[in-house]
């Protein structure tokens, strides 16, 4: 049986959240940070650029809202047992995020995945700046996550799975051998090889031959 490594977006697929939109609820910039989250899922604007954006509208939030946002966090139904298949199975479970470490990192422990990576923010004097640390995790970021992991755990890509719904994770889709789009915009449901139109997870398992 092939050892999978599946490597799931996080906003909208892996939680129900927009993790951006968390912490702007904090800042009084949702409706703002909403409307450019959306056009920039549907590949009307640059992520980098719509990141920094968003980003900026959070300048001066306390450190503290971390832990506040992460309280609303709702994980996406099946995600669970999905992660608890594969790994059973010898896989792996990862997820890339072009939200925030600061919020993925205690859901990654929690679920047990296997790798994490996402965005830094900036904190100075206990608040956040406004601005990203490090490079943007952008849609190259992505893809080339699922390459480093996939060579780390010794999963061949013919063994790969991408699962997403914004144009960001495009490039990380098309690495994949099989890319799975979940209730995704529409420039995702036009290349991804499948589509689940319901809100579970664990409706990859019967792809990968994990649930009959």
């Amino acid at each position: 049986m092939a050892k999978f490594l599946v490597v799931l977006d996080v906003d909208s697929t892996l939680i129900e959240n927009e993790a951006i939109e968390l912490l702007a609820a904090h800042a009084g910039s949702e409706p703002e940070v909403a409307e450019i989250t959306t056009r920039a899922m549907n590949g009307e604007l640059d992520f980098a650029a719509s990141l920094r954006a968003r980003v900026s509208t959070l300048a001066g939030l306390p450190e503290s809202v971390f832990a506040e946002c992460a309280r609303d966090i709702r994980v996406t139904l099946g995600a669970e047992e999905m992660i608890a298949a594969v790994t059973a199975a010898g896989g792996n479970v990862a997820a890339v995020s072009g939200g925030f470490h600061e919020l993925l990192d205690p859901l990654s422990r929690r679920l047990g995945l296997s790798y994490a990576r996402a965005n830094r923010l900036e904190i100075l004097d206990g608040k956040l700046t406004g601005v990203v640390s490090g490079p943007v995790i952008d849609a190259q970021a992505k893809a080339d996550a699922l390459r480093e992991w996939a060579e780390h755990s010794g999963t061949p890509l013919a063994a790969t799975i991408a699962v997403g719904d914004g144009a960001n994770d495009l490039l990380m889709m098309k690495a994949a051998a099989l890319s799975v789009g979940i209730t995704a915009k529409p420039i995702v449901r036009a290349n991804a090889d499948v589509h689940i139109d319901s809100r579970d997870l664990s409706a990859i398992l019967p792809l990968i031959g994990l649930r009959g």
